[in-house]
C-alpha cells in the first residue's frame, strides 16, 4: 500500500459512512482475506466463494448506514454478513439442484425403460439385476444408470452412507457371482 492512510476502526466508519471509496478500497484490502476464509468453509466452492465475497462488499457498501457501533464491532457486523450471504448461496444451490433432481424423477419412467432398452438388453444386463433384491436392484439403477452419488443415494433412500455403500457392493458381488456362473452355463453349452 506504501504512502496510503491507515485507518483507525473510528475513522474508518466515519470515512466509509461519508461514502470515501478509498476508505472502501482500504477495507476491501485489510478484511477480504479473512471474510474470503470464512465465506470458503461454508461454501467449499472457489469460483461460488469468490462471488459471495463481491457480493458481500456490494452489500457492505451499500448498506453502511445500517452498521451500528454501539452494537459491536465493524469486523463483527461484515462477518455475520458473509456468513449469512455464504449459507444463503449454498441454500441456494442445494435448492437448485433439488429442483433438477425432481425434474429428472419426473419423466424417470421414460428414461428408464429408454436407458434399460439401450444400454442392458444388448449385453443381458437387465436379466442379471433382475436377480437382485428390490432395494439392492433401485441402488444399482439410480448409481449406475443415472449416476447418483453414494451421498445423493443416502439422502434420497434417506439411508446412512454407510448402509448405502454396503448395499451397493453387496449388490455387486450378487452380479459378479451371477454374471461368472452365466459365462460357465454359456461356455459348458457349446
Amino acid at each position: 500500500m506504501g504512502t496510503d492512510v491507515i485507518y483507525t476502526h473510528d475513522e474508518l466508519v466515519d470515512q466509509i459512512k461519508a461514502r470515501n471509496q478509498k476508505a472502501f478500497a482500504y477495507l476491501y484490502a485489510n478484511y477480504s482475506r479473512a471474510l474470503y476464509g470464512v465465506i470458503t468453509t461454508i461454501v467449499k466452492n472457489e469460483t461460488e466463494s469468490e462471488d459471495v465475497l463481491q457480493n458481500v462488499f456490494l452489500k457492505i457498501w451499500n448498506s453502511f448506514e445500517l452498521y451500528d457501533r454501539s452494537k459491536g464491532r465493524l469486523y463483527t457486523w461484515m462477518l455475520n454478513i458473509a456468513r449469512n450471504m455464504a449459507i444463503d448461496s449454498t441454500r441456494s444451490r442445494y435448492e437448485k439442484m433439488k429442483r433438477h433432481v425432481r425434474n429428472i424423477d419426473s419423466d424417470v419412467n421414460t428414461k428408464m425403460v429408454a436407458t434399460e432398452t439401450l444400454y442392458s438388453d444388448g449385453i443381458g444386463m437387465q436379466r442379471l439385476v433382475a436377480h437382485l433384491k428390490e432395494d439392492q436392484r433401485e441402488l444399482i439403477h439410480l448409481s449406475y444408470y443415472y449416476g447418483y452419488t453414494h451421498e445423493e443415494l443416502s439422502k434420497r433412500m434417506d439411508m446412512p452412507l454407510g448402509t448405502i455403500k454396503t448395499k451397493i457392493r453387496q449388490a455387486l458381488l450378487v452380479l459378479r457371482e451371477i454374471g461368472e456362473n452365466e459365462v460357465k452355463r454359456v461356455a459348458g453349452s457349446k
